[in-house]
Protein backbone atom coordinates (compact mmCIF):
# COMPACT_ATOMS: atom_id res chain seq x y z
CA UNK A 1 0.00 0.00 0.00
CA UNK A 2 1.36 3.54 -0.98
CA UNK A 3 0.75 6.75 1.23
CA UNK A 4 0.19 9.77 -0.05
CA UNK A 5 1.52 12.58 1.32
CA UNK A 6 0.26 16.41 0.31
CA UNK A 7 2.53 19.33 2.60
CA UNK A 8 0.12 22.48 2.11
CA UNK A 9 0.51 26.02 2.89
CA UNK A 10 -0.98 27.93 5.78
CA UNK A 11 -2.72 30.73 6.05
CA UNK A 12 -0.98 32.28 9.13
CA UNK A 13 2.50 33.85 9.51
CA UNK A 14 5.71 32.48 10.48
CA UNK A 15 6.90 33.11 13.87
CA UNK A 16 10.16 31.28 13.80
CA UNK A 17 11.59 32.06 10.58
CA UNK A 18 15.79 30.58 10.83
CA UNK A 19 18.53 33.47 10.40
CA UNK A 20 18.27 33.80 6.47
CA UNK A 21 14.61 34.42 6.85
CA UNK A 22 12.91 31.28 5.78
CA UNK A 23 10.49 29.68 7.92
CA UNK A 24 10.89 26.41 9.53
CA UNK A 25 7.81 24.03 7.89
CA UNK A 26 6.96 20.41 10.07
CA UNK A 27 6.83 17.66 8.15
CA UNK A 28 9.16 14.95 7.28
CA UNK A 29 8.78 11.75 9.60
CA UNK A 30 5.36 10.01 8.24
CA UNK A 31 3.41 7.75 11.11
CA UNK A 32 0.55 6.16 9.86
CA UNK A 33 -1.70 3.87 8.03
CA UNK A 34 -4.28 4.43 5.05
CA UNK A 35 -5.17 7.50 3.95
CA UNK A 36 -4.33 9.19 7.28
CA UNK A 37 -1.11 10.14 7.86
CA UNK A 38 1.00 12.69 10.16
CA UNK A 39 4.41 13.78 9.45
CA UNK A 40 6.89 15.60 11.95
CA UNK A 41 10.41 16.99 11.35
CA UNK A 42 12.05 20.05 9.42
CA UNK A 43 11.91 20.81 5.98
CA UNK A 44 13.28 24.20 5.05
CA UNK A 45 11.95 26.11 2.28
CA UNK A 46 13.76 28.11 -0.39
CA UNK A 47 12.21 31.19 -1.03
CA UNK A 48 14.10 31.39 -4.25
CA UNK A 49 12.04 32.33 -7.47
CA UNK A 50 13.61 30.25 -10.40
CA UNK A 51 12.64 32.27 -13.82
CA UNK A 52 15.10 29.77 -16.16
CA UNK A 53 15.48 30.30 -19.54
CA UNK A 54 16.66 26.68 -20.22
CA UNK A 55 18.88 23.68 -18.14
CA UNK A 56 22.50 22.45 -20.28
CA UNK A 57 23.77 19.40 -19.19
CA UNK A 58 27.72 18.87 -19.66
CA UNK A 59 28.96 15.61 -21.18
CA UNK A 60 31.95 14.30 -21.59
CA UNK A 61 33.30 12.40 -25.50
CA UNK A 62 36.26 10.07 -25.18
CA UNK A 63 36.72 11.50 -28.51
CA UNK A 64 35.71 14.95 -29.36
CA UNK A 65 35.41 14.67 -33.00
CA UNK A 66 33.59 11.06 -33.34
CA UNK A 67 31.08 12.30 -30.59
CA UNK A 68 30.38 15.87 -32.82
CA UNK A 69 30.24 13.99 -35.88
CA UNK A 70 27.45 11.36 -34.05
CA UNK A 71 25.44 14.39 -32.37
CA UNK A 72 24.82 16.54 -35.86
CA UNK A 73 24.29 13.26 -37.13
CA UNK A 74 21.65 12.64 -34.97
CA UNK A 75 19.66 15.96 -35.41
CA UNK A 76 21.56 18.25 -33.33
CA UNK A 77 22.67 21.53 -34.46
CA UNK A 78 26.55 22.37 -33.06
CA UNK A 79 27.75 25.62 -32.40
CA UNK A 80 31.15 25.20 -31.92
CA UNK A 81 31.90 27.83 -28.55
CA UNK A 82 36.41 26.72 -27.73
CA UNK A 83 38.31 24.26 -29.48
CA UNK A 84 37.42 21.72 -26.88
CA UNK A 85 33.83 22.38 -26.73
CA UNK A 86 30.63 22.26 -28.34
CA UNK A 87 26.75 23.46 -27.44
CA UNK A 88 24.76 20.99 -29.51
CA UNK A 89 20.79 21.98 -29.74
CA UNK A 90 17.75 20.75 -30.64
CA UNK A 91 15.14 23.46 -31.12
CA UNK A 92 15.37 25.63 -28.12
CA UNK A 93 16.97 22.42 -26.16
CA UNK A 94 20.86 21.61 -25.68
CA UNK A 95 24.02 20.33 -24.21
CA UNK A 96 27.46 20.99 -23.90
CA UNK A 97 29.71 18.54 -25.60
CA UNK A 98 33.43 18.80 -23.68
CA UNK A 99 36.18 17.17 -25.08
CA UNK A 100 36.91 15.61 -21.80
CA UNK A 101 36.86 11.84 -20.41
CA UNK A 102 36.32 10.37 -17.06
CA UNK A 103 35.05 7.25 -16.98
CA UNK A 104 33.53 7.51 -13.87
CA UNK A 105 31.43 10.42 -14.84
CA UNK A 106 30.48 9.05 -18.14
CA UNK A 107 29.15 5.60 -16.90
CA UNK A 108 27.17 7.63 -14.67
CA UNK A 109 25.93 10.33 -16.80
CA UNK A 110 22.14 9.96 -18.12
CA UNK A 111 20.50 12.49 -19.94
CA UNK A 112 16.81 11.94 -20.63
CA UNK A 113 14.97 13.91 -23.72
CA UNK A 114 10.91 14.13 -23.52
CA UNK A 115 9.61 13.52 -27.06
CA UNK A 116 5.94 14.09 -28.57
CA UNK A 117 6.06 10.76 -30.06
CA UNK A 118 8.89 7.87 -28.71
CA UNK A 119 7.27 5.26 -31.56
CA UNK A 120 8.30 7.65 -33.99
CA UNK A 121 11.32 8.59 -32.53
CA UNK A 122 12.23 5.20 -32.59
CA UNK A 123 11.46 4.73 -36.27
CA UNK A 124 14.03 7.30 -37.18
CA UNK A 125 16.62 6.61 -34.75
CA UNK A 126 16.86 3.10 -35.96
CA UNK A 127 16.71 4.42 -39.66
CA UNK A 128 19.74 6.34 -38.92
CA UNK A 129 21.52 3.07 -38.36
CA UNK A 130 23.97 4.74 -35.68
CA UNK A 131 25.28 1.17 -34.55
CA UNK A 132 26.50 0.26 -37.68
CA UNK A 133 28.54 3.70 -37.73
CA UNK A 134 29.82 4.59 -34.29
CA UNK A 135 31.64 1.88 -32.62
CA UNK A 136 30.39 1.48 -29.16
CA UNK A 137 26.99 2.76 -29.96
CA UNK A 138 24.30 1.21 -28.46
CA UNK A 139 19.80 1.33 -28.99
CA UNK A 140 17.77 -0.67 -26.63
CA UNK A 141 14.24 -0.93 -28.05
CA UNK A 142 10.92 1.02 -26.30
CA UNK A 143 9.96 0.11 -22.51
CA UNK A 144 6.35 0.74 -21.55
CA UNK A 145 6.14 2.18 -17.92
CA UNK A 146 2.68 3.17 -16.02
CA UNK A 147 4.24 7.02 -16.62
CA UNK A 148 4.68 6.49 -19.81
CA UNK A 149 7.71 4.85 -22.39
CA UNK A 150 10.92 5.54 -23.43
CA UNK A 151 13.37 4.21 -25.88
CA UNK A 152 17.43 4.27 -24.95
CA UNK A 153 20.81 5.10 -26.80
CA UNK A 154 24.27 4.80 -25.43
CA UNK A 155 26.51 7.46 -27.04
CA UNK A 156 30.06 6.63 -28.58
CA UNK A 157 31.18 7.60 -24.83
CA UNK A 158 29.32 5.64 -22.92
CA UNK A 159 26.58 8.54 -22.10
CA UNK A 160 23.27 7.07 -21.66
CA UNK A 161 20.04 8.97 -23.48
CA UNK A 162 16.43 8.34 -22.71
CA UNK A 163 14.01 8.99 -25.28
CA UNK A 164 11.13 9.52 -23.54
CA UNK A 165 7.06 9.87 -23.93
CA UNK A 166 4.89 10.51 -21.30
CA UNK A 167 1.34 9.14 -20.24
CA UNK A 168 -1.34 12.49 -20.90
Amino acid sequence: MTNKVILAACDREIENPDADGHPDIHAIRLIGEGNIVVAEGTVKINAMEHRAVSIRPFIGAKNFEISRNFYRDLGFRETVLFHNMSLFKTEELGFYLQDAYVKDWIDNSMIFLEVRDVNRFWNELVALKLETRYEDVKLTPIRQYDWGSECFLHDPSGNLWHFGEFVK
